[in-house]
């Protein structure tokens, strides 16, 4: 058990470090292309990181919730674990250095990365601890099917449904008319309303990943491995009738997301606990404080974004500038070694936190 548990802290550890190296480049307007998300249809490598850590905390939930019972107690646990997790992310929204130090009401956005982890998990949870494998799968299908039918079949407004960025698709058309003004863009937002219930399907594959790791079954890597290829082939396949697109998180980017983690743990796995080579310590160090190493991530980003060095220069642009950008470099190459820096800074606080046994539970 616990080697398994290492394995999947190594892969959270992992997905963490690439989620603060995608978000805190030198400037965004120098990357290199895998470091962007796609405009809209399609994936990046970046495109995998929110969908693998949502994997992940489906995975942990098998690892913590196996032998929960549905109690009351249980239910509160899970309760202000997701409390504590929207309430982070809506912090981090509202949040200013500058008086009064929260936004305006209008201009606060209420949907984010930490809300959507709060209530995925939460819903994960309560499904986990009350059905069986077998109906979490026809949970998950059903998830899957009848959100591919919602977005692809069902009119808008008396509109044809689309699945690209316009008034009527469901996704974009349910955001605009209950968020309003609290969105991240005018017309749309990737973590917005609808599309967290593909979200939840993304995290149940995980637990089926964490009930294979944690049965008695031999060759667990194989079977891993095997699934994850499956998933990313019928994945692509669905994409010819419902695109791929994080923005949607689309039934078609569950599959492949999931199936991609599926290959990469069990990669993992094989070398760690098939092999018992010591891998990736490391990463097992910010993925042992994962949620606390990616709120103080996205918050200092946000004071460096904030405080002026002068009226048109920021503390985070004044530090590339004089550090980073030099002649004998590309901008693309400077924008990555000021984000392989923060990565290293967050890195060496998760080694001191975990030498030192702090562990902050969210």
């Amino acid at each position: 058990m616990k080697e398994r548990i290492i394995s999947v802290d190594i892969f959270r550890g992992l997905t963490i470090v690439l989620m603060i190296l995608v978000n805190t480049p030198g400037t965004w307007s120098n990357i290199y292309a895998p470091f962007l998300h796609a405009d809209w249809h399609g994936y990046t490598p970046t495109d995998l990181v929110f969908p693998f850590f949502l994997f992940i905390v489906g995975t942990s939930i098998a690892f913590s919730y196996n032998n929960k019972k549905a109690t009351k107690a249980t239910y509160r646990k899970i309760t202000v674990r997701t409390l504590k997790l929207i309430g982070l992310g809506l912090f981090l929204g509202t949040f200013t250095i500058h008086f009064p130090f929260f936004k305006d009401f209008e201009s606060i956005r209420f949907p984010g990365v930490l809300q959507r982890i709060g209530v995925v998990f939460f819903f994960t949870a309560i499904l986990f601890i009350n059905f069986n494998w077998r109906i979490l799968l026809g949970i998950c299908i059903t998830i899957l099917i009848g959100y591919w039918i919602w977005m692809g079949f069902i009119p808008v407004n008396g509109m044809e449904p689309t699945f690209d960025r316009a008034a009527n698709n469901w996704a974009n058309y349910i955001d605009l008319n209950v968020l309003g003004s609290h969105m991240y863009k005018e017309d749309y937002d990737p973590e917005g309303l609808l599309s967290t219930l593909p979200s939840i399907a993304t995290s149940l594959m995980g637990t089926f990943t964490g009930l294979i790791l944690l049965s008695k079954r031999t060759n667990k890597e194989i079977l891993l491995f095997v699934l994850g290829v499956a998933l990313v082939l019928v994945g692509h396949i669905w994409d010819l009738v419902f695109p791929i697109n994080k923005a949607l998180w689309t039934s078609s980017f569950v599959l492949v997301t999931a199936g991609w983690a599926n290959i990469l743990l069990a990669l993992i796995y094989y070398i760690t606990d098939v092999k018992g080579i010591k891998f990736g310590s490391v990463f097992r160090y910010a993925g042992s404080n994962a949620i606390t190493v990616y709120f103080l991530s996205s918050f200092v980003t946000k004071i460096f974004y904030s405080v002026k060095i002068d009226e048109q220069t920021t503390l985070h642009q004044w530090l590339f500038k004089k550090i980073y950008l030099h002649d004998f470099m590309s901008a693309e190459l400077s924008s990555l070694l000021y984000g392989l820096t923060v990565v290293s800074f967050y890195l060496l606080l998760a080694y001191v936190m975990h030498r030192r046994k702090i562990f902050i539970k969210v």
